[in-house]
């Protein structure tokens, strides 16, 4: 499992939103609207509850298509041994992770590899399926996994599962 941490601006992101929250919570005790500041706190209490809600459902969603994926796989071999991951990476918006495929048979092979990418607090946040197509005996072949959307904060990566075929 790679073990490479990454700070991105997203997490920058989710920072000001707690300090919004926070002062939105802090603000409610001045305002004029008749909430109380337990009333406000409950209030961004369910905007982060409702956010978090929203996340779990992405998670398990991708897991859900990954399980497809491997469903539809027929007679594969377990080869979770052959793939290695390289340093947790950001492209852009997305995680990334190098997939390195090593072949240990004498035949030309195809792979369906999941990568799973978890938070600091080891937390699945996003797992993705590639094939890695036509490896030749004996050889390697390198891919990349990336997340199905942004991931923030300190994100590391796992072989969840693999199948040669």
């Amino acid at each position: 499992m790679a073990d490479v941490r990454r700070g991105t601006r997203g997490a920058r992101a989710v920072g000001a939103a707690l300090c919004v929250a926070a002062l939105t919570v802090a603000a409610a005790g001045c305002s004029d609207d008749g909430d109380s500041p337990s009333s406000a706190a409950s209030k961004a209490a369910s905007a982060a509850s409702s956010a978090a809600s929203r996340a779990s459902d992405v998670v398990a969603s991708a897991t859900a298509e990954a399980q497809q994926k491997f469903d539809d796989f027929k007679d594969g071999v377990d080869a979770k041994g052959d793939v290695k991951l390289g340093d947790v990476n950001s492209d852009g918006d997305r995680t990334t992770v190098p997939v390195t495929v090593d072949n240990g048979t004498s035949d030309t092979r195809s792979y369906v590899v999941q990568v799973g990418f978890r938070n600091g607090d080891d937390k699945l946040v996003d797992t993705v399926v590639l094939n890695v197509n036509d490896v030749r005996g004996g050889g390697s072949k390198d891919a990349t996994a990336r997340s199905t959307h942004s991931l923030d904060g300190d994100i590391t990566a796992e072989v969840s599962r693999a199948l040669r075929h």
